[in-house]
């Protein structure tokens, strides 16, 4: 049985009681937004799982950081710093997107140390498997595509971005429209250069049943990755775009009829005022599935900062309807991340996650800035350190403040002193 099945069938699993009781809600309303499509809990039945998380509509927006090996940097024990660097500052779930060295051990390391969920993009690793045997990604076979997801969903991955919404319709239409930036999905790429090569309708699109099989036989929740999302705002919201939304509308409802979770993949670059219209597209053509963003970044010209860039563009694509942020690290368009780049990137998007969920009307986070404003009030600084998103910085300008009850930043004239004395409140 999948989450889904047992949804439906009105009964309530583990995970759907751990999801209610971290988000303070009620259990039935995680039970039936599973039923309906509208949450998703990822978590592979071959996998102990410490810290399952719920996404989608009515929970608190969720926080996804990236790890991997590559042919340019094959350290796995850095990796393992950077899952440890990316848990201890709240996120809720890793993908593996090891594309170099030993893949295999790489996610195994990464199912044994992490607590949360963990993702993957298995055409990443049949992609390089197909060079390292046949010396060309377009050699690749099918079989090497499915049997690629067979093994990471045995081993334990509790999501998969698997891009089956791309096809020949879409790669028409973006041939027709022309873009600046053509495709920046590395997946997308992968296969989209195979079915050109080999004139052939991609194989995760066509065999999609086959595919829903496998995720089903392990309760792996399926992330429709986003192969033509826009890499720069000049692309946001044409007509290949589009297009890839109308056929992953399309994936989520024979999905869902398989019993199997699934959220959907979205852009991208995006300037702002394109945000709510793409929010609003994706979840009526997708059918209120959660929407699982790579960013969205506001602005192409920061590089450096892109951190910041997609936790601008994050807060507001939140707002109005993201239910789960890949975080954006500095060194995005620049280089590989370390671990400190780790750690930015997901406090950049726990900022950008909380800011959306106080939009929502969100009462857990809604409670934790008010006792944040009261703590100020009261220059209590160990509760203005414990609200912190990044309790380590905070602690770091605040040690040793307030022990007077003098105000660290006003001193003797803080005007929520003067003022609380006056009124009365101290």
């Amino acid at each position: 049985m999948s989450q889904v099945l047992d949804a439906r069938a009105g009964k309530i699993t583990p995970e759907m009681e751990k999801v209610a009781a971290d988000e303070k809600v009620d259990v039935e309303f995680v039970r039936a937004g599973v039923a309906e499509g509208t949450i998703v809990i990822p978590r592979n039945t071959n996998r102990k799982l410490l810290k399952p998380c719920g996404i989608g509509r009515g929970l608190r927006i969720k926080v996804n950081a990236l790890i991997g090996t590559s042919s340019d940097r094959d350290d796995r024990q850095m990796e393992l710093r950077k899952i440890a660097a990316a848990e201890a500052v709240g996120c809720d779930s890793f993908m593996d997107l090891s594309t170099g060295g030993d893949i295999d051990e790489m996610r195994r390391l990464t199912l044994a140390h992490a607590r949360v969920p963990v993702g993957s993009v298995p055409i990443y690793q049949a992609a390089i498997e197909a060079i390292e045997k046949r010396g060309s990604i377009v050699e690749m076979t099918p079989e090497d595509m499915f049997a690629a997801v067979e093994k990471q969903a045995r081993d334990g991955i509790d999501f998969m971005a698997i891009h089956s919404a791309l096809n020949f319709d879409v790669l028409e239409r973006l041939q027709a429209v022309g873009r600046v930036t053509d495709i920046v999905s590395r997946g997308g790429a992968f296969l989209t250069g195979w079915m050109l090569h080999n004139q052939k309708e991609n194989p995760l699109y066509e065999q999609f049943d086959r595919l829903l099989e496998i995720l089903l036989k392990y309760d792996v929740t399926l992330s429709l990755g986003d192969a033509i999302r826009p890499g720069s705002t000049a692309d946001s919201l044409d007509g290949a775009q589009l297009q890839g939304m109308i056929v992953a509308g399309e994936l989520v409802r024979r999905a869902r009829e398989a019993g199997v979770q699934v959220m959907v993949e979205g852009p991208g670059h995006v300037p702002l005022n394109h945000v709510e219209t793409t929010m609003k597209l994706q979840k009526s053509l997708c059918g209120g599935a959660p929407y699982f963003i790579l960013g969205t970044l506001a602005t192409d010209v920061a590089p450096g900062y892109d951190h910041i860039t997609a936790a601008i563009g994050g807060a507001l694509a939140g707002t109005v309807g993201a239910d789960f942020i890949c975080y954006v690290t500095p060194a995005e368009h620049l280089g590989l991340p370390t671990e400190q780049d780790v750690k930015e990137g997901v406090i950049a998007a726990r900022i950008a996650a909380h800011a959306a969920d106080l939009a929502r009307g969100n009462r857990q986070a809604w409670e934790r800035d008010l006792q944040m404003a009261r703590a100020r009030v009261a220059l209590d600084v160990e509760k203005q350190i414990s609200l912190a998103i990044d309790q380590e910085k905070a602690r770091s300008l605040l040690d040793g403040t307030g022990e007077d009850g003098v105000c660290a930043a006003c001193g003797t004239n803080c005007a929520a002193q003067v003022a609380a004395r006056y009124f009365g409140i101290n």
